[in-house]
């Protein structure tokens, strides 16, 4: 067997064999999330705010709606200032406004789906995150109407991407579900990882590499992503996300 069949095999057996399972899975059962019937309410996970002083920062994900949540997560921001009496949150969605302001409950479920706590952090730590944050939405480059692509990118999770990015010392990285998460929004194919604790190789965001200690080393191929989480042992799986302890 030549080297290109290796190749081919392990894209496979590494890529399309885990995604292959929970479409089988998924077409088994019996989906009916339509945006229009699903759930989107609060799943009342954040403390009220007028009850709540301190500030707050919140990157939160979840599965996306119907046969795309077989293999891709949504994710979101959302910050609250000191002694603020409310949430704000940040999406990039395929529809609606350019950058969707509180267009949806902070901790709201997305197409049904509970959400995943990616990045909290509280008080003095908040305060000192929440203006670059707002900066960095309000620099993204593809923030434009028609400016979204699901795949390979800049999507929903582009966006958050490159806001965590505007924050290295956040230490933040979302999940490897987060389709789009690697595409490059300054074009380069080679550069800082997000978190900017090592490196990352990157083909437009159809195939890449990237090598550190906050995002592990993760193998990009076609947006799905496989690899390993080093600081908190898991493996990463295309369609799963991350597994470990």
């Amino acid at each position: 067997m030549n080297i290109f069949r290796l190749i081919a095999l392990a894209c496979l057996i590494v890529f399309l064999l885990p995604v292959a399972v929970r479409a089988a899975i998924y077409w088994a059962g019996d989906d009916d999330s339509h945006w229009s019937r699903a759930d989107w309410s609060s799943t009342r996970i954040l403390p009220d705010p007028q009850a709540h002083e301190p500030a707050m920062v919140r990157v939160y994900s979840s599965r996306v709606g119907r046969w795309r949540g077989i293999f891709a997560t949504h994710s979101w921001i959302v910050v609250k200032d000191h002694g603020a009496s409310s949430y704000q949150r940040f999406d990039k969605v395929g529809w609606g406004s350019p950058i969707r302001v509180n267009g949806y409950a902070p901790d709201g479920r997305w197409f049904g789906n509970d959400i995943e706590p990616v990045f909290a952090a509280d008080g003095d730590d908040a305060e000192k995150l929440i203006p670059r944050i707002r900066a960095a939405v309000e620099a993204y480059a593809y923030r434009n109407r028609g400016d979204y692509h699901a795949w390979p990118g800049p999507n929903s999770n582009t966006f958050v991407a490159s806001v965590l990015a505007a924050v290295p010392e956040a230490r933040a990285a979302l999940p490897s579900t987060a389709i789009g998460k690697d595409f490059p929004t300054n074009g380069d194919w080679i550069g800082w990882a997000p978190s900017r604790t090592r490196f990352r190789l990157n083909l437009g965001g159809y195939l890449g590499a990237t090598f550190a200690w906050v995002e592990g080393v993760e193998i990009n191929f076609m947006g799905l992503v496989a690899g390993l989480d080093i600081r908190r042992p898991g493996l990463k799986i295309p369609g799963y996300g991350r597994i470990g302890v």
